[in-house]
């Protein structure tokens, strides 16, 4: 088995080549730190609206590194959110825009991908979020409801257990939620392909160099100065590792494992001939994907939180988190428990102390961000980096109205309590499944009370 290395999404097409560091100090129009999705599709997007701007996007390692190249490969046109949160400051018209922007982000990768010759695996499917045990049953349609109300009736419904059972078999399974209209894809082919499509517009990136300062008008690297009036900062999971941004988002971390290829009897057992992506309903949920030659990816939290906002080793997680994530591959595709574990990785997404994504610019400074997609970040990160190329460049467009811009949240709890906070609503969380495991068991109060903690719930 192969252990961190990144991912298995770059095992399975290679590491990239390495570009330039930055070679002393320089100036640009708009400074990008962070060359994952969010700082590349800014960068497309600016690039789309003055070609003659001057881009230069910032990597600490190589584009992609992060969770653009390590995530469960879900395009799906949603995200992670509370409504209520968005409604405190705006109108319920507004949230539903903001919903059908989302909702666009499928449509609008494909688009470009197709455009810019990018070659992903992308495969157009459906989204199952399967229930295993009542308490699911009840949260998934309370889900179903949620999402239909909020303007996803076209694209969220509920299927009952043998239709389910004709796509996928999954044990005791009961009934999901489908979504349609996302679609699958290779996050690190996509990734690799929109840097070379920014390069080919004329957008500089420089690898293997450090931000050790941020200021209005300046980058300060381990490699030399930048100067623009515009720096935005696309550094999501990252973030605690800038100066001074320590607690503004939480890196959580999540782990997947990737099996070998399935021979041809094993599919006949699991069905799954769409290439649906695939959840649960579990209060600690999981995420899976049918890859291009055949294997099944599972992710899920695995030591959801290091001590100090620390960061893994290029990908390494711990051997009891690919115990847990084999167990739930043997649990859901049982056909599939002979299968050999040829990868397990990890990494780290970007949380606010608020769950909810945001994306902004302060005019008076010139400084920029976005990020905090606490796990939904595939499609997220494209309508931020439409958003963000917006606001720096001043234009007055709808996505420049949504809820979500300029949205400010408090810090998180200095250490210990940040620590204690997340190992403790996990904890619950994990107990609550337990319970919800019991025969006939209803919805477990422990989940509530592990959401509440940290303000997820």
């Amino acid at each position: 088995m192969r252990i961190g290395e990144v991912s298995f999404w770059y095992a399975d097409i290679g590491l990239p080549y390495r570009r330039a560091a930055l070679d002393g100090d320089t100036g640009a129009d708009v400074a990008i730190i962070g060359a994952g999705y969010t700082g590349l599709w800014t960068a497309y997007y600016l690039k789309q609206a003055n070609p003659g701007l001057d881009v230069l996007v910032i990597e600490k390692d190589f584009a992609g590194f992060g969770a653009s190249g390590r995530n469960g490969g879900w395009l799906t046109g949603g995200f992670a959110w509370t409504h209520r949160r968005y409604l405190e400051t705006s109108s319920e018209a507004a949230v539903r825009a903001m919903v059908a922007a989302m909702n666009g982000t499928v449509d609008e990768v494909i688009r470009v991908a197709e455009a810019e010759g990018i070659e992903a695996d992308i495969l157009r499917t459906d989204e199952l979020a399967v229930a295993t045990k009542p308490a699911q049953l009840g949260r998934m349609r309370a889900e179903v409801e949620r999402r239909r109300h909020w303007g996803e009736e076209g694209r969220v419904f509920e299927m009952g257990a043998a239709d389910l059972a004709a796509r996928v078999r999954i044990p005791g399974a009961l009934g999901a939620m489908v979504v349609t209209n996302v679609a699958r894809i290779q996050p690190a082919k996509l990734v690799r392909g929109l840097a070379r499509a920014i390069e080919r517009l004329g957008v500089r990136i420089v690898e293997g160099t450090t931000v050790t300062g941020l200021a209005p008008g300046v980058v300060t690297t381990d490699r030399g100065q930048v100067r623009a009036p515009v720096i935005l900062r696309c550094t999501e999971g990252f973030t605690a590792k800038l100066p001074g941004l320590k607690r503004d988002w939480l890196p959580m971390n999540s782990a997947q494992i990737a099996t070998e290829p399935l021979p041809a009897e094993t599919w006949q057992k699991i069905g799954w001939q769409g290439h649906e992506i695939i959840a649960d309903f579990a209060n600690s949920y999981c995420y899976c994907q049918r890859t291009r030659d055949g294997r099944i990816t599972v992710g899920a939290r695995g030591v959801p939180y290091r001590f100090g906002s620390a960061l893994d080793t290029n990908g390494a997680p711990d051997g009891e988190t690919i115990r847990r994530l084999t167990a739930i591959l043997h649990r859901h595709f049982p056909a599939a428990a002979g299968a050999r574990i040829d990868h397990a990785w990890c990494g780290v997404l970007g949380v606010p102390r608020d769950w909810c994504a945001t994306v902004g610019l302060d005019p008076a400074t010139g400084l920029g961000w976005a990020g905090g997609y606490v796990g939904v970040g595939v499609s997220t990160a494209n309508l931020a980096g439409r958003t963000l190329a917006d606001l720096a460049l001043g234009r007055d467009t709808d996505l420049a109205h949504l809820p979500w811009v300029n949205r400010k949240v408090r810090p998180w709890e200095p250490e210990p309590l940040r620590w204690l906070g997340v190992r403790g609503m996990y904890a619950l969380l994990n107990a609550a499944d337990r319970r919800e495991d019991r025969p006939d068991a209803g919805p477990s109060r422990l989940a509530s009370l592990g959401n509440r903690l940290t303000g997820r719930g």
